[in-house]
């Protein structure tokens, strides 16, 4: 049988896809077509959706050994379970915020000493002449710092990036491999720590979403598959649907260890990944945040001021206390005159996001055509090349370009009021290369963390040239759109907030020197030009907005960031995607997005369904079983029984007669009959077998039958599963009409079962009967999860090729199923809401006709298919 995409399995990728570069009759031709045509071509533009990743399985199975455990259950046993699911939830928000703790101390640390070092050396060199010494120390510790992060990437290569993408795809329903082990997180956690000491233009903020997702799947597993030797026996929570709930909780926490916005960590959740959601995960994953929020800020406090048990610090990034000057009567945070400007910045913003999330495409599509088929080590070698760049740009544009300004004799109120023990925003302004009681405002912005270089730009009293802002903002734009997307774990929100907030500073330069607008506020537009950029960049709106709202502690700013950050996704939206949306697609994962377009609804479930099925029976024969799991890679079977009437007893001339409801006997979609009409749409030259089977089941003229058809129908629907040919499964030897004749469902059931029964040997003889066959309890079924064995690693010699199993005990007998003429909007909702694996397609007789999976749902497949339907029309 075809290996057809009947699940999400690893199967072989799409070498022909759709292509819009292409011109002519290619346009508007279908993969088959062109490759039918001998046109298909390897490289293509853009990259569709591959059928190499599995899908996650939200929708529980109703077998018989899970009823066995509903049996058992009484509210003692579900407030139990109840119990401790809030105190895994409790545990993974303390661990995120541990996690945060332990990367914000370290790379405090490493910053701490290596500014000291290169600030004292600069201070010496500069009057000795001898800088050159100063940029070669710099150099040094920052290659040697990204040299460790290459390094950690390569001992887990998808612990690379800011991991957004990933555990976006993860929530959404997409299991990639590897995203959410022990040794992930290890090399991600200590690789961006090396990375933002590096001098890296990378951010902590996106790989702490990223460890809090890990910390969220492993932790209530209680083994590691990395250190096997962490494993206790821990039946619960063994099911994707539980996993996700806690990655979930766990990305949730990291976004509010990160910000200090517990909410906005909530919200991002949900607004960026989740496709499943209800009221109690609202709250156990809002308390996750809360408990990530209060640990980090605990322990910095403490270890940071002192003072154990006051909360001065939330967040591994706090925008601090926006307030005007004491007795500045004239001074407002913003006026509504502002709100004009805001929106041409939120305008301004998005272009410069498209712009940037452009460049960072092709880019990236550049590394994967000619960096990553490479050796390992022309990766570091890459890292390493962006490192001493960046490292020379920052020295010399700080030595060269910059301007020495006066330095600000008093504060005016802008400082972090509300962290006492903190430097004062003033006091971090850099002398480097300055004389006679100036700063350098190009080394302030590029010789301080990241972290305290927003606070300059939000805070700081005395001013930024609009030369200085210019030249940071070309510079950091470059350098950080060429960072992203390095084998180093990086981050995006602080390069994207730094950069926005320079392109704000500049406006309110601007707008104070040239218009004469005194009275504006600086910071506010800083503030607004760093939302404006991000916005732009990421295409984030309600928990984005929630986020900055919460890290600067004033509402009143929630208006103009909210309408900044719709302006600017709104424009972006226009040219591209979201930077994150743009990675995902270049991985080739099957996003499904919230909605399908209008124009789908001309499609219907028939249209994009698989209806070259892969099925098992009721009773197969050990051999059997084997040979289909061996020779197929699909992750889940139909369970059938053959329509012997090959739907000719169910009619009545041109009517179908079921429970008084009536069907036109052309509404009804046999498997045959789709795949004739497939051959058509293609117009290629069907084999004659499949030409002659096709026209005899879709033309025939049905006689007339004088028995009762319902009363039949009544009577088949009561008789049990018939163990009729165990020994037989589909096979290519088959005839065509053989391998499409009508199909009974009868439910699905999963390759990780089917492999667990053969390896536990659940079978019987066929001398006996079936109740003979040993039963499994329903934790015995889930043991092994998530790493489930393999049908490869079976022990053929354990077992008796003839000895047959029944499966339906172990089936979901009562799967989502929807018609054929369902229109694809309904499909997709139910599949995308119910978080399915696998939507069989079932005709009004009972019939399954085809099957469907995340890759006949994604964007692309769905424009391909509408192609061919306006093709036909």
């Amino acid at each position: 049988v075809t290996r057809a995409a009947m699940a999400s399995g690893r199967g072989v990728p799409w070498g022909c896809c759709c292509c819009r570069c292409c011109c002519g009759e290619r346009e508007g031709r279908s993969p088959e077509e062109l490759t039918i045509l001998g046109e298909a071509h390897e490289e293509v533009d853009e990259i569709l959706p591959r059928k190499d990743y599995e899908s996650l399985d939200y929708d529980k199975c109703i077998n018989e050994p899970y009823l066995e455990v509903l049996e058992t259950l009484d509210n003692k046993r579900v407030r139990r379970y109840e119990t401790v699911k809030w105190i895994l939830v409790f545990c993974i928000g303390v661990c995120t915020g541990l996690v945060g703790l332990f990367i914000d101390y370290f790379v405090h640390l490493f910053q701490r000493l290596k500014f000291q070092i290169i600030g004292r050396s600069v201070e010496d060199c500069s009057e000795g002449g001898c800088l050159v010494l100063s940029l070669l120390e710099i150099l040094a510790f920052n290659i040697g710092f990204v040299f460790l992060a290459s390094l950690l990437v390569l001992i887990e290569p998808i612990a690379a990036g800011s991991g957004i993408p990933e555990i976006k795809c993860y929530l959404n329903g997409v299991k990639i491999p590897g995203i959410v082990r022990l040794r992930t997180l290890v090399c991600k956690a200590l690789g961006v720590l090396f990375c933002v000491s590096g001098g890296l233009f990378v951010g902590k903020e996106g790989p702490m979403i990223h460890s809090g997702a890990v910390v969220g799947a492993g932790l209530p597993q209680f083994q590691s598959i990395t250190f096997r030797k962490i494993q206790f026996n821990f039946p619960y929570f063994r099911s994707d649907r539980d996993k996700r709930d806690f990655v979930s909780a766990g990305t949730a926490a990291g976004v509010a260890a990160a910000f200090g916005a517990p909410i906005g960590g909530t919200l991002f959740s949900l607004e960026e990944g989740s496709s499943f959601w209800n009221q109690a995960l609202t709250w156990k994953v809002l308390f996750c945040s809360m408990s990530a929020t209060f640990t980090l800020n605990l322990f910095r406090s403490g270890i940071r001021y002192g003072s154990w048990g006051s909360f001065q610090l939330p967040g591994l990034l706090n925008f601090g206390e926006f307030k005007c000057a004491d007795g500045d009567k004239k001074c407002h945070l913003w006026t509504a005159v502002d709100l004009a400007f805001f929106i041409i910045m939120g305008l301004i913003g998005g272009l410069l996001g498209a712009l940037f999330n452009c460049l960072n495409r092709r880019l990236s599509k550049y590394r994967m055509r000619n960096v990553h088929p490479k050796a390992k080590f022309v990766r570091i070698l890459e890292s390493l090349l962006v490192a001493m760049v960046t490292t020379m740009v920052v020295f010399i544009a700080s030595v060269t370009l910059g301007e020495c300004r006066e330095i600000p004799s008093h504060t005016h109120g802008n400082n972090v009021t509300q962290q006492p023990a903190e430097e004062d925003v003033n006091s971090s302004i850099k002398t480097l290369f300055c004389r006679n009681n100036t700063y350098n405002d190009m080394a302030t912005l590029f010789f301080n963390p990241q972290e305290t270089a927003i606070l300059q730009l939000f805070h700081q009293d005395g001013t930024f040239s609009p030369v200085t802002l210019s030249i940071f903002f070309v510079l950091y734009f470059i350098l950080a759109c060429w960072t992203y997307g390095l084998s180093v774990p990086s981050g995006l929100f602080v390069p994207s907030l730094l950069c926005g907030a320079a392109y704000g500073r500049l406006v309110a330069n601007i707008l104070k020197t040239y218009i004469g607008m005194s009275h504006i506020y600086s910071g506010t537009f800083a503030l607004v030009g760093a939302a404006a950029f991000l916005g732009g960049v990421v295409r984030m709106t309600i928990s984005l907005t929630v986020i900055l709202i919460e890290s600067t502690n004033e509402i009143t700013y929630g208006l103009p960031i909210m309408v900044t950050l719709m302006v600017a996704k709104w424009t972006g939206d226009f040219f591209n995607k979201g930077i994150y949306d743009l990675h995902v697609a270049l991985r080739g994962v099957p996003l499904l997005e919230w909605e399908t377009e209008a124009e789908m609804d001309k499609l219907t479930a028939s249209d994009i369904m698989e209806p070259n099925l892969t099925y098992v029976y009721p009773h197969t024969r050990i051999q059997s079983l084997v040979s289909i799991l061996r020779t197929t890679a699909h992750h889940a079977y139909p369970v059938v029984t053959e329509n012997r009437g090959n739907e000719k007893e169910f009619m009545k001339g041109n009517i179908l007669i079921s429970n008084n409801i009536r069907f036109k006997k052309s509404s009804i979609l046999t498997r045959a009959g789709e795949q004739y009409k497939r051959s058509q749409s293609m117009k290629s030259y069907p084999s004659s077998e499949l030409r002659n089977v096709c026209e005899e089941l879709v033309n025939t003229e049905v006689a007339e039958d004088r028995e009762d058809i319902l009363q039949q129908m009544l009577e088949r629907r009561h008789v049990p599963y018939p163990n009729l040919y165990p020994d037989q499964s589909p096979s290519e030897d088959w005839t065509m009409e053989e391998r499409f004749r009508p199909l009974t469902f009868h439910g699905l059931i999963r390759r990780s079962q089917l492999v667990t029964l053969l390896v536990r040997g659940v079978c019987y003889l066929e001398t006996h009967s079936s109740s003979t066959q040993p039963r499994l309890s329903y934790s015995e079924m889930t043991e092994d999860y998530p790493r489930y064995p393999d049908v490869h690693d079976l022990d053929l010699t354990l077992l008796n090729p003839r000895m047959i199993v029944d499966i339906t005990p172990y089936m979901n007998p009562c799967p989502y199923t929807v018609s054929p003429s369902t229109h694809v909007s309904q499909v997709f909702n139910l599949f995308r809401t119910m978080g399915l694996r696998h939507l069989p397609v079932v005709n009004a007789v009972g019939e399954i006709v085809g099957i469907i999976t995340r890759h006949n749902l994604s964007h692309d497949f769905l424009l391909m298919k509408l192609r061919h339907h306006n093709m036909t029309i």
